[in-house]
């Protein structure tokens, strides 16, 4: 916009005087971000209408006021990202490619004061790179800007990435970091990183003042917990060690994991680096228990550490012990989901093949399915569960597993599978199929499936609310309830003479049978409020007058959904033997029915419809 055009704006508005500078900064050619269209760049002003005309990514020529421009759209200087992205394509795409931390100071000489927030920045990167590459991106790049002794980077989000006036060392900047901060957690971090940064010998005499911090915050914080407090140790001693100062500090690493029943705990919070040198560190602080307690922890290991642990057991010479247990493991049905993993990932492996050979059986993926079920059953949310993953993704491993079943376990675990919580109903299908072609017979079970749902069945909606109350019980409370159970059984010992687990498992069959006849028995379900019933014949939803052959009697009976029955007041559902006998009679036909033993005859007198009589 012209200073005329800029000048006649304000004479009609005179409160658009302040923006005066942005007015004018309005101008043809002009790139600039709005705050519900993005980027774009201005092309023309209509002065008549008083307009600018912008063009927007899908949206071209479109017309903007210039007043309601101010507050919603920024002019971007010559020099910021995505206007060098259209005028200087070539050298940002090679910055890209070549020089992410270049790309980044170029970034921030665009904002004043050199200085933008992680988010602020990390909006303008993902613009110019694109959404999809972003990501990936700008992990490998923050590696390199956290490098670069002209970028101070921010701890956190909201605080700001600056271009510095003078370059500093990235070891400069991590003793700044570590000087600057209180937080015990903070310090044990900033010495490792400074540890692995450190490459001039001067900074290796401030290391010594590294040390006392960390030494301090190992033995006096209360901020630490076990594990963080054993790993600040570490790094202590490696602090020492790396400065040449005698290592008499308090605690030692020894003395935090001196008591056996904390390094269940410990082991679940360690970092994955230190993982191997926490199981070395157990070996030399508990020579004799050591094979015992390195078992307890493989256990309840999770991820790498599973990993770790089993190789180490390896390398420490106790496989044949390892082997033994995995197997009792496996009868006692206490393999956990992590252990489970770590054996079908490996099931190939020659250096696991003596280890291993024994375990791959049709009763581990009986022992998968269980974990499957009880992670799925014990989840606060969906979530995935790994080792589902690698059942739906490993297409030989169902086939591998089953490779020494016979008919009748394959067709026993196909049914634990239909009943497992731990898959969708198209990946139970999928799998299943796998199981198919093994053991052609068991299509049966899919045949059997797709004919019970076949049938729908009419309900009230007092009744199905009913049975939808009993579903939800069962699921929600019951059989969390009884996982619970069985997991707390498992942790009692020997399972051949565990009554209590086996109390618990055999309520577990019960609960998921009842389960998934409710969730069968809803899937068929249609409710109705039986308006549409018809007096010309007998149907669920009538009223029906019937007379005894015997004795003359009469009876009345209402027959409602397959859900309904009150016998003291004569309703029955439409599924019952009598009620079913009466569907489709007419006034005046006659049915017999079976009752007790004895064959009774009835005549149908009168039809009304329910809905009728419910509504008087």
């Amino acid at each position: 916009m012209n200073s005329e055009a800029v000048s006649a704006l304000i004479a009609k508005s005179p409160s658009l005087k302040a923006a005066k500078p942005k007015l004018e900064a309005m101008e043809p050619g002009a790139y600039v971000v709005h705050r519900s269209w993005g980027f774009g760049q201005i092309k023309s002003y209509d002065e008549a209408a008083q307009r600018l005309i912008i063009d927007f990514k899908g949206k071209r020529a479109h017309p903007m006021d210039p007043a309601f421009c101010i507050t919603t759209m920024d002019v971007l200087p010559e020099k910021h990202l995505l206007v060098r992205k259209e005028t200087d394509t070539k050298r940002v795409n090679e910055l890209i490619a070549e020089n992410p931390a270049q790309l980044v100071v170029e970034a921030l000489q665009a904002y004043p004061n050199n200085a933008a927030t992680a988010i602020e920045l990390e909006i303008t990167l993902a613009q110019v790179i694109g959404e999809e590459k972003f990501k990936k991106w700008w992990a490998a790049a923050k590696k390199l800007v956290a490098k670069d002794p002209r970028v101070a980077v921010p701890e956190k989000k909201t605080e700001c990435y600056v271009l510095r006036e003078t370059p500093v060392s990235a070891e400069d900047e991590i003793l700044e970091q570590f000087n600057g901060t209180r937080s015990a957690r903070r310090r044990i971090a900033l010495a490792e990183e400074l540890m692995v940064a450190t490459g001039r010998k001067d900074v290796k005499a401030d290391l010594s003042v590294v040390l006392k911090g960390v030494a301090d915050a190992v033995k006096d914080s209360n901020q630490l917990d076990a594990s963080e407090r054993l790993y600040g140790a570490a790094v202590r001693d490696d602090l020492a060690k790396a400065v040449g100062a005698e290592n008499n500090f308090a605690p030692t690493q020894a003395a935090i994991i001196g008591n056996v029943r904390d390094l269940v705990a410990i082991s679940e919070k360690i970092p994955v680096q230190f993982q191997s040198r926490f199981l070395e560190l157990i070996q030399e602080t508990h020579p004799i228990e050591a094979r015992d307690i390195l078992f307890t922890l493989l256990k309840t290991s999770q991820g790498k550490f599973t990993t770790e642990c089993i190789n180490f057991l390896v390398e420490q010479g106790h496989a044949d012990e390892l082997a033994a247990t995995l197997k009792r493991w496996q009868t006692e049905q206490n393999l956990r989901a992590p252990v489970l993993l770590w054996i079908v990932k490996n099931r190939h492996s020659k250096k696991f093949a003596k280890l291993l050979n024994d375990l791959i059986t049709p009763r581990l993926l009986s022992a998968i399915f269980f974990a499957i079920d009880y992670e799925a059953l014990q989840a606060s949310s969906a979530r995935r569960i790994p080792l589902a993953d690698i059942l739906s993704e490993d297409t030989d491993l169902i086939s591998d597993l089953l490779s020494t079943a016979d008919p009748e376990t394959a067709r026993d675990l196909a049914n634990t599978l239909m009943l497992n919580q731990g898959f969708e109903e198209l990946t139970k299908k999928s799998l299943l199929a796998r199981f198919i072609k093994i053991f052609p017979k068991i299509q049966s079970l899919v045949a059997a499936d797709a004919e019970s749902k076949e049938e729908q069945l009419l309900v009230s909606r007092s009744s199905y609310d009913r049975k939808r109350e009993e579903y939800e019980t069962i699921v929600s409370k019951k059989i969390p309830e009884n996982s619970r159970a069985i997991a707390t059984a498992r942790e009692h010992g020997d399972l051949k003479e565990n009554s209590e687990y086996k109390m618990a498992k055999q309520d577990q069959q019960v609960l998921m049978a009842q389960k998934t006849l409710l969730e069968r028995e809803l899937g068929r379900a249609r409710v109705t409020d039986f308006k549409e019933a018809s007096i010309e014949q007998v149907s669920a939803g009538t009223v029906v007058e019937v007379k005894t052959a015997a004795g003359g009697a009469t009876t009345t009976y209402t027959i409602l959904g397959a859900w309904d029955g009150d016998p003291e007041k004569h309703i029955i559902s439409y599924k019952t033997a009598i009620g079913a006998a009466l569907l489709g009679r007419k006034p005046g036909e006659t049915v017999k029915v079976k009752l007790g033993g004895n064959d009774e005859e009835y005549t149908v007198v009168k039809i009304t419809r329910f809905a009728d009589k419910s509504a008087v």
